[in-house]
């Protein structure tokens, strides 16, 4: 599995998050039980789906090793296995906080993602 998952966050939210210590989830973690992430293969797709044309977003990048038993890989979009986090994301997990900036054609612009 993925060595490095990755949230997309909008920034207020995230900021939140580094208030307080933790992230707990955006609005659709919490109504679905779980945090969502995505591998590198499967970010840019999330962002299209998700978050088009959001301005404000970050792209956080997570140690899935440091997550234990609570990281699942379950069936979702297409039948692929998303990384889906029962409980809440430790900042100490956290490997980068990047800007995901829209570019002039409405699709955001990521920055090297660790494949592995």
């Amino acid at each position: 599995m993925a060595r490095t998952i990755y949230k997309i966050c909008p920034q207020e939210l995230w900021r939140e998050a580094e208030q307080n210590g933790r992230f707990t989830g955006a609005p659709v973690d919490l109504a679905d039980g779980f945090i969502h992430f995505s591998t590198a293969a499967q970010a840019r797709e999330t962002a299209g789906k998700h978050f088009a044309g959001q301005a404000d977003l970050l792209l956080i990048g997570v140690d899935a090793g440091r997550l234990g038993e609570a990281l699942k890989y379950e069936v979702s979009r297409g039948g692929a296995l998303f990384p889906h986090l029962y409980g809440p994301l430790e900042l100490d997990a956290v490997t980068s906080v990047q800007p995901l900036p829209l570019g002039a054609d409405g699709v955001h612009i990521f920055p090297e993602m660790d494949s592995q």
